[in-house]
């Protein structure tokens, strides 16, 4: 973390060493550090205390949807994080960030919007994207609606 203490539960379940490329989604629970390439999507959508970081080398080709990230690498897509963002000196994100609370170091670029969202909108906006639009609604769906 840039400026703030870590938490005494941030322990690293996952991750992907330099010189790794995942083909497609990852999702995973706890902590994840990537130092290689990601080409899909990066979700910790089942823990709520789960935090992401990537490391100058590291790199993510998709969205990220995570709690807390702490980013000194590159993402290519939208950034999703309910709690907290840390933005390194040399951390790149090409697409929009959503986030309830960021810090940002000197240096670091955004190539696209900041979008302040409290957690309760972000996981509202989760939730209703969760349905697949082209199927029908069942009964018990449309109930939840």
């Amino acid at each position: 973390m840039l400026f703030g203490k870590r938490r005494k539960n941030d322990v690293v379940n996952t991750l992907v060493g330099d010189g790794t490329r995942i083909e497609g989604d990852l999702r995973f629970e706890g902590g994840c550090h990537i130092d290689g390439i990601v080409h899909g999507n990066v979700i910790a959508d089942r823990d709520p205390d789960a935090f992401l970081s990537i490391s100058e080398d590291g790199r993510v080709e998709g969205s990220v949807r995570v709690p807390r990230i702490t980013l000194n690498g590159a993402v290519q897509g939208d950034v999703y994080a309910t709690e907290r963002v840390e933005l390194g000196t040399t951390a790149r994100v090409e697409g929009n960030l959503h986030y309830e609370l960021i810090e940002m170091a000197a240096g670091a670029e955004i190539n696209g919007q900041l979008i302040h969202q409290p957690a309760q909108v972000q996981q509202a906006s989760a939730a209703s994207k969760s349905h697949d639009s082209t199927q029908p609604l069942t009964a018990a769906a449309k109930s939840e609606s």
